[in-house]
């Protein structure tokens, strides 16, 4: 007969999200992940497979709880919602007094391309964020929002790059004012 487990698998996978993103994927040995979720290594190795599977569990948990893209669809004013979209960007960076960053930003960082698997999963989280974001600004452009002449898809990908800057500089130096100035100048370049 079975054993049934004596831990929560998903309080466990939620728990080691936390430890890599605060110390990332090679930082964090397989002695750190048994002491944060107070499981056996076994156990791990039972449920979740090795580190590596792991990570890209608790990667997968991190993009799916993210939700900052959600207020881009709803209808009205497109501009608005872009706005507070970034401004939320901003204030999530300096309110992290971890500086643990994005984690998905941590990880493109980390792995570069040297993973397909890991490349794959983050090259459409980004995706997924430029086409909301191109979705609103085609929603802005033709409630004459934005001019008609203005390319809603390449300032989606000007957008996606932004917020992924911030979310570096905010990992390494969240300074409020280079910060809100981005933003700024960010939307008179979609504006104009």
């Amino acid at each position: 007969m079975a054993r049934t487990k004596e831990f929560d698998p998903d309080t466990a996978l939620q728990q080691a999200l936390e430890l890599f993103w605060e110390r990332g994927y090679e930082a964090t040995s397989m002695a750190d992940l048994v002491e944060r979720l107070g499981i056996a290594r076994a156990s791990i190795y039972a449920t979740f497979g090795g580190k590596r599977e792991l990570y890209l569990k608790a990667l997968e948990r991190y993009i799916e709880q993210s939700d900052v893209v959600e207020p881009l669809s709803q209808p009205g004013p497109a501009l608005p919602a872009i706005r507070a979209f970034l401004d939320a960007y901003v204030a999530e960076c300096l309110a992290d007094e971890l500086r643990r960053g994005c984690m998905v930003v941590n990880t493109a960082v980390e792995f570069g391309s040297r993973d397909p698997v890991v490349s794959r999963k983050i090259v459409a989280s980004w995706a997924e964020m430029e086409a909301v974001l191109a979705g609103a600004l085609v929603r802005a452009r033709a409630q004459g929002e934005i001019p008609v002449g203005k390319d809603p898809h390449a300032l989606a990908r000007f957008l996606l790059v932004l917020v992924q800057g911030v979310r570096v500089l905010g990992r390494a130096d969240p300074d409020p004012r280079r910060l809100r100035d981005a933003v700024d100048q960010a939307m008179n370049a979609v504006q104009i």
